[in-house]
């Protein structure tokens, strides 16, 4: 995320604080699989991960912001898109499990989102979306060292966060209004 001041952290606490029906890294990963079919807007991702699909003035205020930078990061061609995912100082194991519950999210918000045709996903896309479905299994391997397993899990970060480019990249024309019949395109 671009904005240090939306940490994975103050989005778990917020989410623990209004009882959600998901944790940090799942909520996420629903707000960008969702984003990445369809024009999702605040309101559908609160009705996704909140019981009763409204937060309170300060927690609405934070869910924003994350709304917000989360769908600026995706739209720029900078690729500065990341997920939200636990700081660097907690454990190999809680960011490995969090990094599967992130692209539990995603699927499920990609398939919350608008139907694809049969052949909208393809080829190096339909790939990621396999692969995301394996990194919900992932954990730590226990016959590896700590700095073999932190190697692992970097390189699941990036392939996640460059699969979600290409998958938003893809799906662009779900994401267009439909064109008037009658209108003219030039």
């Amino acid at each position: 995320m671009s904005d240090d001041s939306l940490t994975f952290d103050d989005l778990q606490r917020v989410l623990v604080q209004l009882h959600a029906l998901t944790d940090a890294a799942e909520a996420h990963g629903t707000l960008v699989g969702a984003l990445c079919t369809s024009e999702c807007s605040l309101a559908d991702w609160l009705g996704q991960i909140l019981p009763d699909g409204r937060a309170e003035a300060t927690a609405a205020m934070h869910l924003r912001a994350i709304f917000e930078s989360t769908c600026g990061s995706l739209g720029e061609h900078m690729l500065s898109f990341a997920p939200l995912l636990p700081p660097d100082d907690a454990s190999i194991s809680d960011r490995t499990a969090a990094l599967g519950e992130w692209c539990q999210g995603f699927l499920y918000g990609l398939g919350s989102g608008a139907r694809p045709e049969a052949s909208a996903l393809q080829g190096d896309a339909a790939e990621v979306v396999r692969d995301f479905t394996h990194i919900t299994q992932v954990d730590v391997d226990p016959d590896e060292d700590e700095e073999q397993n932190e190697q692992a899990y970097a390189e699941l970060v990036e392939f996640v966060r460059v699969g979600v480019q290409l998958v938003y990249e893809q799906l662009t024309p779900l994401r267009e209004p439909p064109v008037e019949s009658g209108e003219v395109l030039h």
